[in-house]
């Protein structure tokens, strides 16, 4: 069960991208879906647990952990929303490029071999899926790549703050997380959207607030099981069967996405993937 739970978040990340593209043909932004997605585990956990409010109020290593978050998951649904699925996935997946230089600055601790070796394959990694079609040297194709490599640096940077804030009981840490992926969204859409770089509110619609939901039940069904899975398996052990998401997200993206996976693209995942082996081991 605990395999099952872990293979179930990943599911769910890993196809998130087919729903919120439905949902922004439906005229809700990435950045709304998200703010609707997280919203239900706000209201689960906040009611639930009404004790933890005052303590993640004030608190500031949980405000950070709710920003890191809310900026994670909006970068990651709106890359993937409106970009080439596995190439957005893969730039995600930098974690170890980011969390090297961020366990350093933030916990104080030092750059090992294992460390840099790490940083030098995904960024091998990198720069082979962004290399282009037809050759020469590698760049980023518009919006979603730079939110894929952004979503990246934020998940390691939960991963970061989520190691700071051990002490903070896990309903403190899942309430943090769950209102920064609703205030976060929503706070940047307001501010795009007056400057009319992304669209306002669709009207009301059954359609895509029912599919909506439906996710938001998804996401917060995917948090409890990994929350499950995770205290039941090793860290080392549940770094791996995550990564699963890649491979939904890739074969569902050129099953039914139309997306062709390149021979760069390819080897370029396999170095960024060596690379979160890697750090997995040394969590051993």
């Amino acid at each position: 069960m605990p395999y099952l739970g872990l293979l179930f978040n990943a599911f769910v990340w890993g196809l998130s991208w087919w729903p919120l593209r439905r949902l922004q043909d439906m005229g809700l932004h990435p950045l709304w879906a998200t703010l609707l997605f997280f919203a239900l585990g706000v209201l689960a956990i906040g009611l639930a647990r009404r004790e933890a409010w005052p303590i993640v109020l004030r608190s500031p290593g949980l405000w950070m952990l709710a920003l890191a978050t809310g900026f994670t998951n909006a970068a990651f649904n709106w890359g993937v929303a409106t970009g080439e699925v596995v190439r957005v996935v893969l730039l995600f997946y930098l974690m170890p490029l980011w969390a090297v230089g961020l366990a350093w600055c933030v916990l104080g601790e030092r750059i090992t071999t294992q460390a840099a070796l790490r940083v030098a394959l995904a960024l091998g990694g990198a720069l082979l899926v962004l290399r282009p079609v037809d050759g020469g040297w590698p760049r980023f194709n518009g919006l979603a790549d730079w939110l894929g490599l952004a979503g990246g640096f934020g998940f390691a940077l939960i991963n970061v703050l989520l190691r700071r804030a051990a002490g903070h009981s896990s309903a403190e840490r899942a309430l943090a997380m769950f209102s920064g992926g609703v205030c976060l969204p929503g706070l940047l859409g307001l501010a795009l959207s007056a400057q009319g770089v992304v669209p306002g509110w669709p009207v009301f619609s059954w359609d895509w607030a029912l599919l909506a939901a439906g996710m938001g039940v998804a996401f917060f069904a995917s948090n409890l099981a990994m929350q499950y899975g995770a205290s039941q398996i090793p860290v080392q052990v549940t770094s791996v069967v995550m990564l699963s998401e890649i491979v939904f997200a890739a074969g569902s993206a050129v099953w039914f996405g139309g997306e062709a996976l390149r021979p760069a693209v390819l080897m370029g995942g396999g170095l960024i993937l060596a690379a979160v082996l890697l750090a997995t081991r040394d969590e051993i």
